[in-house]
């Protein structure tokens, strides 16, 4: 077990020697310790064939996975293959490259590159770096295209949780990808519930407010709208959405649906897909619908599919 396990068992066992949490409460963090661990590494068998620093920070750094046709083999005629390119999750504070599951090899029997982004964590980095991060990380998968043999402009970009808060900032406000953000032609933000900051925090309990929320955006209302895409919506943003989330949690339903209404006005092609789950218990589903992505059951199959069709037509 890593450093955060131990300390997160250490903090669960304080708490319940003072008496300070009822025992739901110590129910909900031992659950969602449990889950953080369980994301930490791969789930599939797929190994990078390169990990690529974008920045000075061990964190900046990018895992490419290129297709069985594409690794050691880039000199062939064909056209070279789109790449998407993921965010991980963790509350802006947690997390790491390797938590793709079995993703790479989803992308790659489609033909597909992959890339997942490392990023700079809270408290070392602000929100705004993590987005800057993520655009850094864009810009050099764009200028490593044509020598790894992929399409640098044909880019789809997902993430979940945290990294569905980040690559929804990303694809609505310009300044954090620069001249990449014209590649940008698909995006899927998965069980997000961040996409407007200051409505989220009015709504959050004081366990997520305290351990999540305010050590990530703040108590600067200001900031915090800064640091929505709902803030940044209207030309230009990324034209493609598919929002996946879970259609218990009350938090994703609304935040997706505020962010996919107002893209849909600016006129962006926006779907929505509401996701369902047996598991009775919030943080399990969260995973689920990460860690399932791409295996035969997933009820989002079909839409992500079709938008890997528009972004590899270049839609």
């Amino acid at each position: 077990m890593g450093f955060r396990g131990q300390s997160f068992k250490m903090l669960v066992l304080a708490l319940l020697v003072s008496g300070g949490v009822a025992s739901g409460a110590v129910a909900a963090m031992q659950a969602r310790g449990a889950m953080e661990e369980r994301e930490l590494g791969p789930g599939g068998t797929a190994r990078p064939d390169a990990h690529i620093a974008y920045g000075n920070d061990p964190m900046q750094a990018v895992d490419l996975y290129l297709p069985p046709n594409r690794a050691g083999n880039r000199a062939g005629n064909a056209a070279p293959p789109p790449i998407a390119v993921f965010v991980h999750g963790g509350g802006w504070s947690r997390g790491n490259l390797s938590m793709v599951a079995s993703k790479p090899e989803y992308f790659a029997r489609a033909g597909w590159a992959f890339a997942s982004i490392g990023y700079r964590l809270v408290p070392n980095a602000t929100v705004e770096q993590e987005a800057a991060d993520v655009g850094a990380a864009l810009q050099r998968l764009r200028a490593e295209a044509a020598a790894r043999g992929y399409d640098g402009n044909r880019i789809l970009l997902f993430g979940h949780s945290a990294g569905a808060h980040l690559v929804s900032l990303v694809g609505t406000d310009p300044q954090y990808a620069g001249d990449a953000f014209g590649a940008i032609r698909g995006i899927i933000p998965i069980d997000g519930a961040a996409y407007d900051v200051p409505r989220q925090l009015a709504s959050a309990g004081q366990f997520m407010l305290q351990r999540t929320y305010i050590p990530a955006f703040g108590s600067d209302v200001a900031r915090q709208r800064a640091l929505s895409p709902t803030s940044h919506v209207g030309a230009p943003d990324a034209p493609d959405w598919l929002f996946l989330y879970d259609a218990e949690r009350a938090d994703a339903v609304d935040q997706a649906e505020l962010l996919a209404g107002g893209l849909r006005r600016d006129g962006a092609r926006v779907a929505t897909l509401a996701m369902h789950f047996p598991e009775r218990q919030v943080l399990a589903r969260h995973r689920r619908i990460n860690v399932d992505f791409g295996t035969p059951d997933y009820a989002g199959n079909d839409l992500v599919a079709a938008m890997m069709a528009r972004v590899a037509a270049g839609n």
